[in-house]
């Protein structure tokens, strides 16, 4: 087996001579090379390697490329395939490419350009991994947004109507609300899903770094530049590129980004080309952007051009009929992550969760649970597991006698009140007009538990 820190690269080609040149460029390169001189045989090696990238003959006796190309995704999903083609079946390299090749290159391949396409797959894979990895930190198992108030029902309808169009979309909310949450629905509802959604932290690099992490560099652009590098505009192409904190961007940068926007192109540092990109661009901030627009700080026409469409996500203090759903929810994922259950919660706790104001908003909540959580020795919440800050928002004679606790995570609504769990089941009905399956998702629950919880509530008739 490859160990964890090699990059691996799988060559297929059923010309001896073509893959020993092809494993020693690679291999000077600094790649672990596994090659087969089959199609049959690359699949046979599959158990013993762990390939990050795959270059793959278009015509080979027995099974050809683009079979071989089909049965690498259905085993290893995400593999990124670059197809070798001879100069006169590049129109069959390009339809490939409709059915999920990476890239393709024609053969003799200049051995530069194969080490730049394999080092932009390698780098287009462990980005999406990495983001995949924490997504699933942020949303939990069965992701999305969680929450049945008219405010996030407003942000779902929003990114059903907008997802599926190629329109630049801005999204506004405070630290803490979920705004990556909604550039995952709006990708994920896109015709773009299958390709990556890549993440920029502008706020994160100073302006030299940034500017070659959107748009690449070339080799000897800088001192230390060896090599070409991809920048993300070129790494999210065919997907969707999130500028999160666009607000912070510097001002010497913005008005590259609106070239790259408005004309499709970018410019790597240190090159003199353009690339074309064909990228979904969100932006993402929680700055008032069209004050620093009046202020002077941002471009009003880059914020024209990023505020094609907006969806604000409201603060988690004008959406508290949710935290049930949200405490509910969060402890199921800590509780997984820590290998802690919390079975049930005291009403005080719930109630000074209700009282707070949370400026961290759903983050904050997510920190001050994890903190209970750990600090539990029992399979309850109390009072005593607050903060002082938030215990002190309710007497300590609030809190619930033996027996007056409720179930903090029942079968999949995460409620710990009944009342409240009735409330939010009326609301989310209303919402939804009634719609049980509708309601159903949104409440993140079967169809079957929610029959369940409209008889307990004696909702049945609605």
């Amino acid at each position: 087996m490859t160990r964890p820190d090699q990059r691996t690269v799988l060559v297929v080609d059923d010309e001896p001579a073509h893959r020993l040149m092809v494993r020693a460029v690679l291999e000077d390169a600094g790649w672990t090379v596994a090659d087969a001189a089959s199609g049959d045989k690359a699949l046979a090696l599959l158990g013993k390697v762990q390939p990050h990238v795959a270059l793959v003959d278009m015509k080979m006796p027995g099974m050809d490329g683009l079979t071989l190309l089909r049965e690498l995704h259905a085993r290893m999903p995400g593999l990124p395939v670059v197809l070798l083609t001879a100069f006169g079946s590049v129109g069959s390299a390009v339809d490939a490419m409709k059915q999920g090749a990476f890239d393709y290159l024609t053969k003799p391949a200049d051995n530069e350009e194969l080490k730049a396409v394999l080092e932009k797959s390698y780098e287009y894979r462990r980005l999406i991994e990495e983001n995949a990895r924490l997504r699933a930190e942020r949303t939990g198992e069965n992701g999305g947004i969680i929450g049945a108030s008219p405010g996030i029902a407003r942000v779902r309808e929003l990114i059903e109507q907008v997802g599926p169009s190629e329109a630049t979309v801005l999204i506004l909310g405070e630290s803490g609300t979920g705004k990556e949450l909604v550039a995952d629905g709006l990708h994920r509802a896109s015709a773009r899903s299958r390709k990556p959604l890549i993440k920029v932290n502008c706020a994160a690099l100073p302006a030299d770094l940034l500017e070659s992490e959107l748009f690449g560099y070339v080799k000897g652009a800088f001192t230390g530049a060896v090599k070409d590098k991809p920048g993300r505009f070129q790494l999210a192409a065919g997907g969707t590129l999130l500028l999160d904190e666009i607000g912070d961007i510097p001002a010497q940068l913005q008005a590259k980004l609106l070239r790259a926007l408005q004309e499709k192109t970018v410019e790597p540092l240190g090159g003199v080309k353009s690339v074309e990109t064909d990228v979904r661009i969100l932006a993402a901030t929680n700055r008032d952007l069209r004050a620093d627009v009046a202020a002077g700080r941002f471009r009003e026409d880059l914020f024209y051009r990023l505020a094609v469409l907006e969806i604000p996500i409201p603060p988690l203090r004008e959406r508290l009929e949710d935290l049930p759903l949200l405490t509910g929810h969060l402890l199921r994922k800590l509780g997984k992550k820590n290998h802690k259950e919390i079975r049930t919660v005291s009403p005080a706790f719930l109630e000074a969760l209700t009282r707070h104001t949370w400026p961290g908003n759903v983050r904050e909540l997510e920190n001050v649970l994890e903190r209970a959580l750990i600090l539990a020795r029992s399979d309850t919440f109390g009072l005593d597991l607050l903060p002082p800050q938030l215990a002190g928002l309710v007497s300590e004679q609030a809190d619930a006698a033996p027996g007056e606790t409720h179930n903090a995570l029942p079968a999949a609504l995460g409620h710990a009140m009944d009342d409240a769990e009735r409330e939010t089941l009326v609301r989310a009905l209303g919402t939804y007009a009634g719609h049980r399956e509708n309601t159903a998702d949104a409440l993140g629950i079967s169809r079957r538990t929610l029959q369940y919880k409209l008889k307990k509530y004696g909702l049945t008739k609605r």
